[in-house]
């Protein structure tokens, strides 16, 4: 079993990252409370993460590829830890929002480097039941999110939900510097103008997606940051050309395979995961459940894709990438179609179990293989570019659908105005429905673009120093 141990110390730190994500939904208002902050001003407490992920894991990815990716984990780890306890002992709302956006930081280097951690430890069946366990945690951590978020805050107050980063977060820094070994070194140099520029795009684009959601979309400081972010995005595309050691290698972008896999990576996260946050506001402002219940009641599409996940992927390594990830995202579609049909004015919880129990099946069956797909189609040098490139297109997806989303469900429930049960209903109806659109639109591209198998590399001119060959046999 020692050979396992790898897989927990890696699992361990994408779990409480992606955990963070939606823990702190249920304690809102318990920190509204103790901090005597407005409920909107809190609201940058969950926006403030996502943004500092979407922002920076291009650059952490870079980073890890030229310093080695243990090192940067375990760095995003230490960052993390401190920042969670700088949460916990927040006394104000502004503090709070500051040390959230540090996680982020160390939530970047944990995310850009977790996959290509998996794929330079594990090779052949191995390699296939670890990403499918990796695939697991993904997939089981952003729906747990709100179901441990209750449990802590109700039981010990909204601090636990930080607190207890620590103790996982110690355990998962030994394991790695006792059983992963460091790496080497890349060659070349830091990109520092495509960095800057990426999170320049990055973190405008997302802001102006928040912004948007809460403000509409002609607000002026929503239009300057779509602009921002457009301007920095067409300064990228040259300072990466120009550049000898580019933090995103463009020529990637012209081989259907990669560019598809990132298309797919950010529709696929709107369809299975965004629609959660209404879906959640349904069943406790309307149905009246507890955040614990509430977050029990999204436990089909938990559990199910954790156990798909974990059983199927020894198993993935017989098929093309494609078949698994169209065929979990036309899975996800269905579930979602199913949500549509079965929500009314009149349901309770029961109407979510067969919608989200499919999505969930879907969900483990893509999750593994859309990330180890795309780290494959690259040079074991680029593998944390790869990584970070589809997990960046997740949180951009993720951001992306809960503003979108959130306009079409707010539409709604104002349309229905004062009747909140047949308000609710119909958002989270035509929520369900544009997910179930996106699922089907990510399938199409994969199936269509996804044409290779995984493992074939992707030849780059000008490589910088590569691996040994032993290191390159999968």
């Amino acid at each position: 079993m020692r050979k396992w141990l790898p897989l927990v110390a890696i699992s361990l730190g994408a779990f409480i990252l992606l955990v963070d994500v939606t823990i702190v939904n249920v304690a809102l208002p318990r920190m509204a409370h103790d901090l005597d902050a407005s409920f909107t001003s809190l609201q940058w407490v969950i926006d403030v993460y996502a943004l500092a992920l979407a922002a920076l894991l291009m650059a952490a990815g870079s980073l890890a590829d030229l310093f080695g990716h243990r090192r940067l984990y375990v760095a995003g780890l230490t960052v993390f830890a401190l920042a969670s306890l700088g949460c916990a002992l927040s006394p104000d709302a502004a503090t709070l929002i500051a040390f959230r956006a540090v996680q982020g930081v160390g939530g970047a280097a944990m995310f850009a480097t977790s996959a290509a951690l998996v794929s330079a430890t594990y090779h052949g069946r191995d390699r296939g039941v670890a990403f499918g366990v990796w695939g697991a945690v993904n997939g089981a951590a952003a729906a747990a999110g709100p179901i441990v978020g209750g449990l802590l805050t109700e039981g010990f107050g909204w601090q636990a939900i930080f607190l207890v980063n620590l103790p996982v977060a110690v355990v998962a820094v030994l394991l790695t510097l006792r059983v992963l070994p460091a790496g080497a070194r890349g060659a070349g140099r830091i990109d520092l103008a495509g960095g800057l520029l990426f999170t320049v795009a990055a973190a405008a684009l997302t802001y102006a997606l928040i912004r948007g959601g809460e403000h509409g979309w002609s607000d002026g400081q929503t239009v300057v940051a779509f602009a921002v972010a457009a301007a920095a995005a067409v300064a990228f595309v040259p300072a990466e050309l120009r550049s000898a050691h580019p933090m995103l290698d463009l020529s990637l972008l012209r081989r259907p395979a990669f560019s598809g896999l990132l298309a797919g990576a950010l529709l696929y996260q709107l369809a299975a995961f965004s629609g959660l946050v209404f879906v959640s506001l349904w069943l406790q402002n309307v149905l009246g459940l507890s955040p614990v219940r509430g977050g029990l009641a999204l436990m089909p599409l938990a559990g199910t894709a954790f156990v798909v996940a974990g059983a199927a992927g020894r198993h993935m390594h017989r098929f093309a990438p494609r078949v698994p990830i169209a065929g979990g995202m036309l899975l996800i579609g269905a579930g979602s179609l199913l949500v549509w049909s079965s929500v009314h004015a009149s349901s309770g919880q029961s109407a979510l179990f067969a919608g989200l129990a499919v999505s969930g099946v879907g969900v483990g069956l893509a999750t593994p293989v859309l990330v180890s797909a795309a780290v494959d189609s690259v040079p074991p040098a680029r593998a944390g570019m790869a990584g970070a490139a589809v997990n960046t297109f997740r949180q951009l997806g993720m951001t992306l659908g809960i503003a979108l989303l959130g306009a079409v469900f707010s539409a709604k429930v104002r349309a229905a105005a004062p009747d909140l049960h047949a308000g609710y209903a119909s958002g989270i109806d035509r929520v369900a429905l544009w997910s179930a659109l996106a699922a089907l639109a990510g399938a199409v591209v994969v199936a269509v673009t996804v044409r290779r198998p995984a493992a074939v590399a992707v030849p780059r001119p000008a490589a910088p120093a590569e691996a040994p060959a032993t290191a390159r046999t999968r």
